[in-house]
């Protein structure tokens, strides 16, 4: 095998971003027995071990992880350069991937995703729907959805919709056998629902002061209950069947305040802040397929209340 072979570098990256040589083969078109040989060819060609192999999971190693972060930024770019040869100058066609997280999912990209694909035929969507922050270019995305709050300095971000308000909602039939918190302390004596991100972690629900010599800091707090889950529209089920408070951005339970399913606390605690981007790796030069869904994302937000 040549060292230069493109193609035993991107199996590498695709393994190594399925973690499993089956999903990757079947991405590739090719046999998991043929693409194992590529992967045993290139690490005996380097000489370092890639990757960890067990029956259960594939892995890399730290020299692999390494060599990882250096090869795909120089694949990316080959990638857009053979595309954009493929595009015919300006024609969007192609894969284009996304990674955007749940809290966004529901209420900005699936009720647009119907028009845009019939818009443009020739594009297929690979959306990737996680809470964590993500290397575009190690990871093989062409772009992400994220607060600006989260974003890195060395990327391109284009807002989504303006700022956005976060809010504490709670049925009426919860309200009924508890009374309001007035103050986000006032939480400890109440059952909330816990988010928990992909890395683990549980989110602490953030407030800032209304008045006083504070009024503008963000402060977090700590709360309890009876469910933590990852996904936003069980936390919300959970908050409508009156089992729990939860801390939710606006836009998610618009439906559910408006119906009077739920009722917000705490407003006057939770003021307006940056909202969501769209992000991409800013020394990348825009691709047509990008470039279309950005134009009709945000068509799609200037006709949306």
């Amino acid at each position: 095998m040549r060292i230069d072979d493109a193609t035993a570098l991107r199996a590498f990256r695709l393994i190594a971003r399925h973690g499993s040589f089956t999903r990757a083969a079947a991405e590739m078109e090719v046999t998991a027995s043929a693409l194992s040989q590529t992967l045993r060819q290139l690490e005996t060609h380097v000489g370092v071990r890639l990757l960890h192999r067990t029956t259960r999971r594939v892995g890399l190693t730290e020299a692999g992880r390494a060599f990882l972060e250096r090869i795909s930024p120089a694949l990316s770019e080959i990638d857009a350069a053979v595309e954009a040869l493929r595009q015919h100058g300006d024609r969007p066609i192609g894969t284009l991937r996304i990674t955007v997280p749940q809290m966004v999912l529901h209420h900005l990209i699936t009720p647009m995703l119907a028009e845009f694909m019939r818009a443009w035929p020739e594009l297929k969507l690979d959306i990737h729907v996680e809470n964590r922050l993500t290397d575009l270019i190690t990871e093989g995305f062409d772009a992400g959805i994220r607060l600006g709050e989260r974003l890195a300095r060395d990327v391109v971000a284009v807002p989504l919709g303006g700022p956005q308000r976060a809010v504490v909602v709670g049925s009426p039939s919860y309200f009924r056998q508890h009374s309001k918190p007035l103050l986000p302390r006032d939480l400890v004596a109440h059952e909330c629902v816990r988010f928990r991100f992909n890395s683990g972690a549980i989110y602490r629900w953030e407030f800032a002061h209304p008045t006083g010599p504070s009024k503008g800091q963000w402060f977090e707090l700590d709360v309890d209950g009876p469910l933590t889950t990852n996904e936003p529209a069980m936390a919300i089920r959970a908050a409508i069947d009156g089992l729990a408070l939860t801390h939710m951005v606006e836009p998610s339970v618009r439906a559910a305040l408006a119906s009077g399913q739920l009722e917000t606390v705490l407003d006057d605690w939770l003021p307006p802040f940056d909202g969501f981007y769209l992000y991409y790796p800013s020394r990348l030069q825009v691709p047509p397929k990008l470039r279309v869904f950005v134009e009709h994302l945000r068509k799609y937000l200037a006709g949306t209340p």
